[in-house]
């Protein structure tokens, strides 16, 4: 049976707020109360630590709890590949560092197809040792780069097709800030010279 100091804790943490525990009050037990509530709603429950070595065993000590209780535990840490992170954060609760939520979110959004995200929407999330994590390292930016574009094939294929549009009804040019915006009839055009359905569509977000 959790505390009462327990039990007000996970309330609090439940509302969004931050809960201040004393040494051997219990903090571990007391992100379980929330987690789990949020964890039924099946759309995924975060649990924050500041390295790899606690993700994995609060997980470790907790999953016993949760999946007597009929949830399902993931972990994420450094080393895991694209289908391991997808199965632990399609996981009823997810534990791991801010780094690799951070670094998992960055290399989801440099991604074209939405299926090859690891990552589902937030939903809910504690952050354990958050003066830590959310001031300390906070200071420290989280930086990803891609693959540089080593073809330039793509810049010939568009550079072809620019003969072919006419002003003002192809695009049009705005002088004062110097950009150029194709019209319906262009946008249509263009996907006709290119031979794509959808100019816009994730696949071809390379040729915009």
């Amino acid at each position: 049976r959790h505390y009462d100091v327990q039990l007000i804790g996970g309330l609090v943490l439940n509302r969004g707020a931050i809960a201040e525990m004393k040494t051997g009050e219990g903090k571990t037990l007391v992100a379980t109360l929330p987690l789990y509530l949020h964890g039924l709603t099946k759309k995924g429950a975060h649990c924050v630590t500041v390295n790899d070595y606690l993700a994995t065993r609060d997980a470790e000590w907790m999953g016993k709890l949760y999946n007597f209780l009929g949830l399902s535990v993931g972990i994420i840490v450094h080393g895991l590949t694209d289908k391991e992170r997808q199965e632990a954060y399609g996981a009823d609760i997810t534990y791991g560092t801010n780094n690799e939520f951070g670094f998992d979110y960055l290399r989801d959004n440099m991604k074209y197809d939405i299926e090859d995200y690891v990552q589902r929407p937030p939903n809910f999330a504690i952050v354990d040792e958050c003066d830590s994590i959310l001031v300390d390292e906070a200071r420290t930016p989280l930086i990803i780069s891609g693959p540089a574009e080593d073809s330039v094939e793509k810049y010939y294929e568009i550079n072809k097709i620019i003969p072919h549009l006419k002003k003002d009804v192809h695009f049009t040019m705005e002088e004062k800030t110097k950009t150029v915006s194709l019209t319906e009839e262009g946008n249509s055009k263009v996907e006709e010279l290119l031979g794509v359905s959808n100019l816009y569509d994730a696949a071809n977000i390379s040729l915009v």
